[in-house]
């Protein structure tokens, strides 16, 4: 058979292990990569691979690589490849483009140049050109720019080879399953597995650590559950070839349907153990995987058959997905008293993005591993629970107290007494409707009393507070002695013992980005939950928190109209609403930013909600030039402007002189039964009368104003536009 280059990616800190695995299929020129592994073999082995690997993301089949130095060399590199061998005349194909250059800015603007030198090789042969599908092509065409370097390839996989298939909820924070396979790698379980020791998770989630160990052990192939791979729609595919390799695996996996490899999992929320259940279910594993709703704290070593050796894995609650970092060192802790008084003699690996977690278990670690699981990095800790290795008691860090902070007071002044009144008032006001609707972030204080100009929202256990800018006439000393008097208010009602505790915005007589006082940045993010969308939001760093609480009857309302549609999100933000519409069953989505620090934050918010980058992506543009570029068409759009913005590199922009132009470039885009909604927090705005003269135009703001915002009705409008 004739040998080909291939290319298998994979997770950052998972390449060495990969490398060992395509060695172990027989792949021949095996070097490990930055993006993966490189390595040669026939089709039949790269069909292998694609149905085999525990650990890649893709397996591409490398074309060539070219030296380029402008769009020119790109498109004559591209163009001069025979695709007439790849992507059939009627098919359809789609380019994933990497990299910057001179040249090359963006990735959109990239994939556009390798798309045009694909299709025009078509026309100058005088054939019918592929069409462009981003959902579900025939081919996916790859190029990676990187050092002057152009490589093209076709992916093989399809959608990443981590999808399984089994799992359709990953729960609270998914760890991907290639990842937890790299994990399991990395703490030798397949030979532990062939020696008969056992697999314990005692918080196992959607159970995928215990899943990919029980697959390991079995040696059955992790992709048989994929209903579709990339190569079945690509003119180089041969079918007899692929259902060899795939009949053989299928029959591997009924030779040998159970292991005496005793794999258990435990964990405390019910609903996280049925999701297990169910995942098991899928991959027909009952008889080799059970599961039990049971505590940390009642955690015990099986007694019903010899476990003297084993391994321990988990992925406990980390960072600021789950609660105070108080409570989860303790928990922490708790994992480290557990299993060094139960499981001496075994192993144990713990997965955490945050190291200080890993070091409150209190016990030595002899390995460390870093994998990247999407956008966050994960540290595999591994354990040997040897008598050798004693279980140090938890340090408390110093108290927030000693390093300044300030109590609350004994007694209240009448102004600030005043305050606590009104918040209690609203509290009571608003507490049925909060848990009718499973409000968990909201507001309850909007300068109810105009004397003391803040707003207070309420982020689940956490405060938030932003001053409003003071009139000029208000003495400095006035202004710094009223915030003072909410601070001693909300620390009485809320019971709060320390003042750190709160979030504070504070204002200043300048103008601008300067108009907030900013300590040094934290970079702080923790989960918030508006049903059933999880958001990360930032109290202390930035001007806003991620999280726009006025907006949550508008997510409500894109995400019950968003099944089945194409979502268009403008000037995205930390993508919340995208989040609403994807879990609402969007069937693609695009949400334009011009701000890197926005996309990141989006990106970080698709991995906390187990959402994939490719069906959901994001694009960095100046929202009117990629208007006015873009070509596609979208079934429910989102447009949510600044009031103002002059960015550094971007044209400015002005809300009332401008979205009459912003609003006819969305609806250019809008397909012909769409809905778009426009909003705006400019308190003075008027919609320009004659887009009510082109359009179908709604004024739905009362009906987006949630009752926590009732008080302050101009807190922004709202309107519901649709072709006449």
């Amino acid at each position: 058979m004739m040998k080909q280059q291939y290319l298998a990616t994979s997770p950052a800190g998972v390449g060495v292990y990969l490398a060992q695995e395509l060695l172990s299929f027989g792949a021949e020129d095996v070097v490990e990569r930055p993006v993966g592994v490189s390595f040669t073999g026939s089709l039949a082995l790269a069909y292998r691979v694609c149905l085999w690997s525990r650990l890649a993301n893709r397996v591409i089949l490398q074309l060539g690589t070219f030296a380029v130095h402008s769009t020119d060399d790109i498109y004559e590199a591209v163009n001069g490849l025979d695709w007439g061998a790849h992507i059939r005349e009627s098919g359809s194909l789609m380019v994933d483009f990497s990299g910057r250059s001179e040249a090359i800015r963006n990735a959109q603007f990239g994939a556009q140049k390798v798309k045009d030198a694909i299709v025009d090789r078509y026309r100058q042969a005088g054939r019918s050109r592929p069409s462009v599908d981003l959902r579900e092509p025939d081919v996916r065409v790859t190029a990676k720019l990187a050092k002057g370097q152009l490589t093209i390839g076709i992916d093989l996989s399809g959608d990443s080879l981590h999808q399984r298939g089994y799992r359709l909820d990953g729960g609270l924070a998914p760890l991907k399953e290639n990842i937890a396979a790299a994990a399991l790698w990395a703490a030798d379980w397949p030979a532990r597995s062939r020696r008969g020791e056992a697999l314990i998770d005692p918080m196992c989630g959607s159970a995928t650590l215990l899943l990919e160990g029980a697959l390991m052990a079995l040696n059955r192939a992790p992709g048989l559950l994929r209903q579709r791979f990339g190569f079945e729609g690509w003119l180089g595919h041969d079918e007899v070839q692929w259902r060899a390799v795939r009949a053989e695996a299928v029959e591997q996996s009924t030779q040998v349907a159970t292991t005496d490899v005793e794999i258990r999992g435990y964990d405390a929320d019910i609903s996280a153990v049925r999701r297990a259940q169910d995942n098991i279910v899928r991959l027909g594993l009952e008889r080799s995987v059970r599961i039990r709703c049971k505590s940390l704290s009642g955690l015990t070593r099986p007694t019903h058959r010899d476990t003297v050796n084993g391994l321990l894995v988990m992925n406990p609650p980390w960072g600021e997905r789950m609660g105070d970092a108080s409570s989860l060192r303790h928990l922490y802790h708790s994992i480290g008293e557990v299993i060094s008084r139960e499981f001496a003699g075994w192993s144990a690996a713990v997965l955490t993005s945050d190291v200080t977690l890993g070091k409150a278990i209190g016990l030595r670690a002899h390995k460390r591993h870093r994998f990247q699981n999407g956008r966050l990095e994960l540290h595999c800790l591994q354990f040997s629970l040897t008598t050798d290795n004693e279980l140090r008691a938890l340090r408390e860090p110093p108290a927030e107290l000693a390093k300044g902070g300030k109590a609350a007071p004994a007694a209240l002044s009448e102004g600030a007494q005043g305050v606590a009144n009104r918040i209690r008032k609203n509290l009571r006001h608003l507490k049925s409707w909060r848990q009718r609707e499973e409000v968990t972030c909201y507001r309850v204080y909007d300068a109810d009393i105009p004397e003391y100009a803040v707003a207070i929202d309420i982020y689940e256990e956490k405060i938030h507070i932003a001053e409003y800018a003071a009139p000029q006439d208000i003495p400095e000393e006035k202004a710094a002695r009223r915030l003072e008097e909410v601070l001693d208010a909300v620390q009485v009602v809320f019971n709060i013992a320390d003042r750190h505790d709160i979030a504070l915005k504070q204002r200043r007589r300048q103008r601008g980005a300067e108009q907030y006082q900013r300590s040094k940045q934290e970079h702080t993010k923790m989960i918030v939950h508006e049903s059933p969308v999880k958001a990360l939001v930032n109290l202390k760093d930035y001007l806003d928190t991620g999280l726009f609480l006025d907006h949550r009857p508008l997510r409500g309302w894109l995400r019950s109209e968003a099944k089945g549609s194409h979502f268009l999100n403008l000037f995205s933000y930390t993508g919340v609403a995208t989040l609403h519409a994807a879990l609402g069953g969007a069937t693609t989505s695009t949400s334009v930013d011009a701000s890197s620090t926005y996309l990141q934050w989006f990106n970080e918010n698709l991995a906390l909600n187990g959402l994939s980058e490719r069906q959901h992506r994001g694009v960095r543009a100046d929202v009117r030039q990629w208007l006015s570029e873009d070509r596609r068409h979208y079934d429910l759009i989102m447009v949510d402007p600044p009031s103002f913005s002059n960015s550094s590199g971007l044209p400015d922009f002005d809300v009332q002189a401008d979205h009459a132009e912003l609003l006819a470039l969305a609806m250019e885009r809008l397909s012909a039964n769409g809905t778009l909604y426009f909003s705006t927090n400019h308190r003075r705005f008027k919609l320009d009368e004659a887009i009510a003269t082109r359009w179908e135009v709604s004024d739905v703001t009362s009906a987006s104003i949630p009752q926590d915002f009732a008080r302050n009705r101009r807190i922004h409008a709202c309107f519901r536009l649709t072709h006449t």
